[in-house]
């Protein structure tokens, strides 16, 4: 497995294990999301993991927000520790002084079972509640 930024050449890849996992994702539109990899793969804010060329894990994230905007992998290549590394991979690249940011599921959501447990595991800890793409969220907060 390796971590390292997204290319270009990777946004089809990318793609295909989006569209795996689109459905745990309010709001994603595919053509959209797209665009939006390319404008994070130009600031260097797009992250995969590739077993071979297929990529299994993807992370944008947002240095002047400080936050994962988007994480996902592939379902067959889950419980590998995937997003842990991509997160490590992503961390030092944050400023240091501010709370890392990710929202997910809120607690009672079965969709975000995993995803919860993933971030607390990892020393996230639960923020406020909030909606994305009119979708009821909560944050999680990472003090570095």
């Amino acid at each position: 497995m390796k971590i390292d930024f997204a290319s270009y050449l990777d946004i089809d890849s990318w793609m295909i294990l989006v569209d795996k996992v689109k459905d745990l994702f309010p709001g994603l539109v595919m053509d959209e999301h797209r665009k939006t990899v390319i404008e994070f793969i130009e600031r260097k804010e797009a992250i995969c993991a590739k077993d071979e060329e297929k990529i299994v894990g993807t992370l944008l994230f947002s240095k002047e927000l400080n936050m994962i905007c988007f994480l996902a992998v592939d379902p067959s290549y889950r419980r590998k520790h995937i997003a842990k590394e991509m997160i490590e991979y992503m961390l030092p690249l944050l400023d240091r002084n501010r709370e890392v940011i990710v929202t997910t599921y809120r607690e009672g959501d079965s969709k975000g079972f995993s995803a919860r447990a993933f971030y607390k595991n990892i020393g996230f800890k639960e923020g406020k509640l909030t909606e994305e793409f009119g979708y009821p969220v909560q944050e999680f907060l990472l003090k570095l």
